[in-house]
């Protein structure tokens, strides 16, 4: 007996044409859309799944495709990636910037976020180019140029809200994590620690790097200490390098992500934002 599952639709503005068509793929579908700008179609068989989500993406609408009657609640771990995930920037190249070669290295960011580069290697490199700066640019990039993605608030108090506990595993540096844990109350952050020396970077990174496998870990490590089952995970990233923690939830969530990531996830946001994790569920 196949399985039944409500698509979550969030578009702006969610047309006619749309209901219509998902209508015409799913006749049997009960529509809800007494819940404002999140319009669900409820009792869908699993086996219309890659057609609704196409086509509510040929609509410019994000949708999710979540177990029917599951809640957000539910869930006990929230696992998110920092960079254009859960901030808007790469911190790394926005300090690369104070010295005057972020393209340099933006470019090997972007290729080593589609998966194209071994991440620790990369790493390692774009940290040598930043050898010789104070640590104030740090501090510089933390007040003037982060940003947190639209949605990030909604989303954490979501979590307080249903005792959801939060974890920010970063590829990135623990001056930005540590930060954002105490800003934003989350409940545990690891990244990266950039050696420094007299107050002047040396171009290295201090113990083992936080890579794809260690996020992975992280989450294995966490969820059974909270002695959760799988099930009961969201992860979410943007980067080749959060692949492996994705999978490893029971629902991985590419934010506007490289496209290998939101191919592989089991739900893309790709318009909206953060706020619409908590809102897809009940």
């Amino acid at each position: 007996m196949s399985t039944l599952h409500t698509l979550a639709i969030a578009a702006a503005p969610l047309d006619d044409k749309l209901i219509e068509d998902l209508l015409r793929l799913a006749p049997a579908a009960r529509l809800d859309r007494s819940r404002g700008d999140v319009t669900r179609l409820e009792g869908v068989d699993a086996a219309s799944r890659d057609e609704l989500l196409a086509c509510c993406r040929r609509h410019g609408g994000d949708a999710a495709w979540v177990e029917s009657g599951r809640r957000f609640s539910d869930f006990g771990l929230l696992v998110s990636d920092m960079d254009s995930t859960l901030i808007s920037i790469e911190c790394i190249d926005e300090i690369a910037d104070l010295k005057g070669i972020k393209p340099q290295v933006a470019e090997i960011t972007e290729r080593a976020m589609r998966g194209e580069l071994d991440f620790a290697a990369a790493l390692r490199e774009r940290v040598a180019l930043l050898q010789g700066l104070p640590e104030a640019a740090l501090q510089e990039v933390y007040e003037h140029r982060l940003r947190l993605n639209p949605g990030a608030q909604q989303l954490l108090a979501a979590c307080r809200e249903s005792g959801i506990h939060t974890l920010l595993v970063s590829g990135g540096f623990t001056y930005f994590t540590d930060r954002l844990k105490q800003e934003l109350g989350l409940n545990e952050a690891y990244a990266n620690r950039l050696e420094s020396v007299d107050g002047v970077l040396t171009g290295r990174v201090q113990g083992d790097i936080v890579d794809a496998e260690a996020k992975k870990r992280l989450l294995i490590e966490t969820r059974q200490r909270l002695g959760l089952q799988p099930e009961q995970v969201l992860a979410v990233g943007d980067g080749a390098n959060d692949l492996p923690m994705l999978r490893e939830a029971g629902v991985g969530i590419a934010y506007h992500a490289k496209p290998r990531v939101s191919a592989e996830a089991d739900l893309a946001i790709e318009h909206g934002g953060l706020d619409l994790i908590p809102r897809f569920f009940l």
